[in-house]
């Protein structure tokens, strides 16, 4: 399992295939919350209710963290299906 401590704040999260995810705000407890403005509104097949808020992964579904970028286990338009969205 991946220590969650050494995600950091700005690191890039990808997914397994490679295809960008968004950008680490925070980890809040066992999510990782990622920026409004880099949320995964331009990954293709992203609908507009994706813009605008923050969205948070499950650290469950982090793989492994390389250099500056967090590699899900899950390909990026399935991370995006399984967001959660800030209330």
């Amino acid at each position: 399992m991946t220590d969650v401590r050494a995600i950091q704040e700005h690191m890039e999260v990808i997914g397994a295939d490679g295809v960008h995810v968004g950008t680490v705000d925070k980890v809040e407890g066992s999510r990782i919350k990622l920026t409004k403005k880099d949320s995964a509104a331009e990954i293709e097949g992203a609908t507009g209710s994706h813009a605008g808020h923050h969205h948070y992964v499950s650290v469950g579904l982090v793989a492994g963290v390389e250099g500056d970028k967090v590699r899900l286990s899950a390909t990026a338009a399935n991370a995006i299906e399984i967001f959660e969205e800030e209330a």
